[in-house]
């Protein structure tokens, strides 16, 4: 995406042709659509599916030990996103997929050991370790309904050589960030990130409750950061500077044949002054976070209706961000019915999306363990919808344990049960536990920090996203 918007400008300024003639000539190029059969059918604009691998052949031992990439790489897409660019080329939609997403594989021959295999569940990424490029171009075709026009494909070296390539990337955040698995650690406020640091950013997933998804909000930030940094930072006017950077993106990707040079400057003629606000950013709806598979583990399980709206809108080449007028303005036709809207409620650090709660009922009150699981479900917390009678005496106040690695998530809970208890409880793990007592009063709306009333889908645009 950044790479044809870099394209795009030079080209607008004039010098694009002489500056990128030759530039892709370095792509490695792969073959992911090679003799695909039953494809969806193509909507408008263009889709280009991107995939992120955790590839690290080209790292230097230094590099490994200082940003925590040591052990064996699992040969599979750490990341993928689905790039729209609208036909009109003034608007590009990013949606994020799930990496453990639950996918239903297409029958296919595995890469690795030729053995043939019918469909069968999987995790999303795994698709890429047993067929490839091929194989996770089938598999989420099959997902969206989306036909995939171009593919891109990014490791963790050539990510961070853009990254250093480009003078590095600005990220703030309000509050302190540290995952020990990753060695991220940013006190609160402006970094301006290399390619290293930038790379433990997007990667981290052990910084509060959120998980995956917490991810996938950084990494849209941070692309929304990087667009910023190409179109603000003089990169694009200065074509020696833009050389060098196209060079060392391009030099570093794995691509389909159809994604060069002349494809990117038939768009550049129409992306004419393209900015982060051009962009807009959402994940793929969840719902349910943990869902089990026999053999394979926990999974992401979509919500299939308010993803098929969100994937139906992407063929129909419509935005996916809210408008920018006042709530009471018309929804624009073909949109659908304009969502109820929700309280603001109490900010808190974790959304509530991103905590998976069970219930349990500690009164003898028929019926109030459904009840406050549909309260919480209604409020926006992924709750297990099998709420359960607690054993023992009858509870007179609301208990909520807790694992203390998620004890931010467990402050988001107790901030819409007032009045309830705190209580730890190691080992728990990531789902929390909600004793319902007699003082149950009912749910209070809560919204974590960056959360917008941002229309059906909650997608946000670039600018809403970026320092400052």
């Amino acid at each position: 995406m950044a790479t044809a918007l870099s394209v795009a400008v030079l080209a607008a300024g004039g010098i694009g042709h002489a500056v990128v003639t030759g530039l892709d000539t370095g792509i490695t190029r792969v073959d992911p659509f090679k003799d695909m059969k039953n494809r969806p059918q193509a909507g408008h604009g263009m889709n280009v599916l991107v995939v992120g691998t955790d590839g690290r052949d080209r790292i230097t031992a230094e590099e490994k030990e200082k940003y925590r990439l040591g052990g064996e790489p699992c040969h599979c897409t750490d990341t993928v996103m689905l790039v729209h660019i609208s036909g009109d080329r003034d608007r590009a939609s990013v949606v994020s997929l799930p990496r453990d997403s639950y996918a239903e594989m297409p029958e296919h021959t595995d890469l690795t050991t030729g053995e043939r295999h019918e469909a069968h569940p999987v995790k999303l990424n795994a698709a890429y370790a047993e067929g490839g490029p091929a194989l996770t171009v089938r598999t989420v075709e099959s997902m969206t309904g989306v036909k995939i026009d171009h593919y891109l494909e990014v490791d963790f070296t050539s990510f961070m050589r853009t990254v250093d390539a480009v003078g590095g990337v600005e990220i703030c955040t309000a509050r302190p960030m540290k995952d020990p698995y990753t060695g991220l650690d940013l006190v609160a406020g402006t970094h301006e990130l290399d390619g290293g640091r930038a790379l433990q950013y997007v990667r981290s997933r052990h910084i509060d409750g959120a998980a995956d998804i917490g991810r996938m909000q950084r990494q849209q930030r941070f692309l929304a950061a990087l667009v910023d940094r190409l179109t603000s930072g003089g990169v694009l006017f200065n074509p020696v500077r833009f050389r060098q950077v196209a060079t060392t993106l391009l030099g570093s990707v794995r691509a389909d044949e159809g994604f060069g040079t002349d494809q990117m400057l038939s768009l550049a003629k129409a992306m004419r002054g393209f900015t982060p606000a051009s962009s807009e950013f959402v994940s793929v709806p969840v719902g349910n976070m943990s869902f089990p598979v026999k053999g394979i583990g926990s999974t992401v399980k979509w919500d299939a209706a308010k993803a098929q709206k969100l994937f139906q809108a992407l063929r129909e080449d419509r935005p996916l961000a809210a408008p920018r007028t006042s709530p009471a303005a018309p929804v624009p036709p073909g949109t659908g019915s304009a969502a109820p809207a929700a309280p603001d409620g109490a900010v808190v650090d974790v959304p509530p999306r991103s905590v998976r709660v069970q219930v349990y009922n500690g009164t003898r009150t028929d019926g109030l363990g459904r009840k406050v699981d549909e309260a919480l479900r209604a409020a926006g917390f992924d709750t297990t919808r099998t709420p359960m009678t607690a054993s023992g005496p009858v509870r007179k106040r609301t208990v909520v344990e807790y694992d203390p690695r998620w004890d931010r998530s467990a402050k988001t809970l107790a901030a819409a049960l007032p009045g309830a208890e705190l209580r730890e409880a190691a080992g728990r793990g990531g789902t929390l536990r909600v004793t319902v007592g007699g003082d149950y009063k009912g749910v209070t709306p809560v919204r974590g920090e960056e959360e917008r009333k941002a229309g059906p889908f909650e997608a946000v645009r670039g600018d809403e996203v970026v320092c400052g």
